[in-house]
């Protein structure tokens, strides 16, 4: 029987098993002498791969705003890192004058190495700092949101992003122990909870440290603009492809897909509902969806879904 080859050997690095690594380029339909870009470059799994196929006359545009990335970065002339976050991408790829894309790539999902990293307060399994931060470089962390933040966003937060159960009961009980003292740490946040868990209390924090993760790190906000910007800097013909780990990011980024934008339809006052033009058919009528051996070697890929469309600039919606 052949060895089964882990993604961890396939990509080179242990710091972030790339998720559906070989659906993903294979998405990306890779021009030998294109312009890509990884919008999340993590421990640079896509991207080597996205590389393997590239000629010497194309080009990796590849973003990531943690620092810790830029140590997996590769030694390959073909390669610019931007050490930004993604919402930025129109302005980025202007300043290094790199015209219209033929692809583009995001893995939404957090790296292992990010929750493997104690200090950074992103695993309920370490007693750290609640930080959180994506980017060491903004000022707001998880315990500045949760001293700050109206009880009443607090458990919209709870509800909308980690679909807690209890999200207003677990907002007003957070509002009641800060107002004695503030809540800076992993573990003042598990007791703070501890009366109020729901069901498995693993799942339970979980749910909460997604919801204050992607609230500090504007998750959703910077995919909408990601988004927003990708008919105006990839070619007809290009693809982008995105694999998504929570069930909101799907709709957006599914929404925007069907509909041409992330706002619905437009209204006309004399003749109603407009219909748009979609800049981009999706490839796939459904999600692809990990496999159970990739599963089975990488149990964090459980919830990815990929998603994959193409510029076209035509076809209106039926």
């Amino acid at each position: 029987m052949p060895k089964r080859i882990s993604p961890e050997e396939k990509s080179g690095n242990a710091y972030h098993v790339p998720v559906m690594l070989d659906e993903a380029v294979a998405a990306l339909d890779i021009r030998p002498d294109g312009v890509y870009v990884d919008c999340t470059f993590g421990g640079g799994g896509h991207s080597r791969e996205i590389l393997s196929k590239l000629g010497t006359d194309g080009r990796l545009f590849a973003f990531d705003q943690d620092e810790d990335a830029r140590a997996n970065l590769p030694q390959d002339p073909r390669l610019v890192f931007i050490p930004q976050n993604f919402r930025h991408i129109g302005r980025f790829l202007r300043f290094h004058k790199a015209g219209k894309v033929d692809g583009v790539l995001a893995d939404l999902g957090v790296s292992s190495h990010q929750f493997d990293e104690g200090d950074r307060g992103f695993s309920i399994r370490y007693d750290a700092p609640l930080d959180m931060r994506m980017d060491k470089r903004q000022s707001l962390t998880a315990a500045g949101l949760l001293l700050e933040m109206p009880v009443e966003d607090m458990h919209r937060m709870f509800e909308r992003y980690g679909e807690v159960t209890n999200a207003r009961t677990l907002a007003q009980t957070l509002a009641r122990v800060r107002a004695l003292s503030p809540i800076r740490t992993v573990g003042q946040l598990k007791d703070a909870a501890a009366s109020i868990v729901k069901g498995n209390p693993n799942r339970y924090f979980a749910q909460v440290f997604q919801a204050l993760r992607i609230a500090v790190n504007d998750e959703f906000g910077s995919l909408e603009e990601l988004l927003e910007q990708l008919p105006d800097i990839v070619k007809h013909g290009g693809r982008v492809v995105f694999i998504t780990f929570h069930s909101l990011e799907d709709r957006i980024v599914k929404r925007f897909f069907k509909e041409g934008g992330l706002h619905g339809h437009e209204k006309d006052e004399v003749y109603g509902t407009k219909m748009k033009e979609r800049p981009f058919d999706m490839i796939y009528k459904k999600p692809l969806l990990p496999s159970e051996e990739e599963i089975m070697v990488n149990p964090r890929a459980r919830s990815a879904k990929l998603r994959a469309a193409e510029r076209t600039g035509g076809g209106e919606l039926e």
